[in-house]
């Protein structure tokens, strides 16, 4: 049986917990974190790239160069986000599922640049890119020794 929307489910899968987030744990977990992984795909090749990210009001923002990334964005807009950590006790990803446009106008470049961003590496990454969600999903994994075979 499915869950409404923004209803968590818990189901056991060998001996540890898997909890589904609501949108909102999701975006809580997206907004605390600063690196995913970006999958693009163009022209039957999918590629994954990871970059630093921020969100605002409901998408992901990142910058990137003129490249891989923006030309297969040209050709297929259609992409998955995924972010994931852990701790000791707990493990979690979040993947979201969308479509990415080039931030083309000055005002929302100008916008972008005030969220305050910095690449990572010492690079030009002038252009900026948002994630517009379709699909925000998430799960909870509650981390355990692995079960004992027969």
């Amino acid at each position: 049986m499915g869950a409404l929307p923004g209803q968590e489910v818990a189901m056991e899968i060998g001996s540890g917990a898997v909890t589904m987030l609501t949108p909102e744990e999701c975006w809580d977990q997206l907004e605390r974190h600063t690196l995913g992984r970006i999958a693009v795909s163009a022209v039957g090749a999918v590629d994954i790239f990871p970059v630093n990210y921020v969100v605002h009001e409901h998408t992901l923002l990142f910058r990137t160069a003129p490249g891989t990334k923006l030309l297969e964005l040209a050709i297929n807009d259609r992409v998955a986000f995924e972010v994931d950590g852990h701790t000791d006790e707990q493990a979690w990803s979040i993947v979201v599922k969308g479509r990415a446009e080039r931030v083309e106008r000055q005002s929302e470049i100008d916008a972008a640049e005030e969220l305050g961003l910095e690449p990572w590496i010492p690079t030009l990454k002038y252009r900026w890119v948002r994630v517009h969600p379709d699909e925000v999903t998430g799960r909870l994994f509650t981390r355990a020794p692995e079960p004992a075979r027969f």
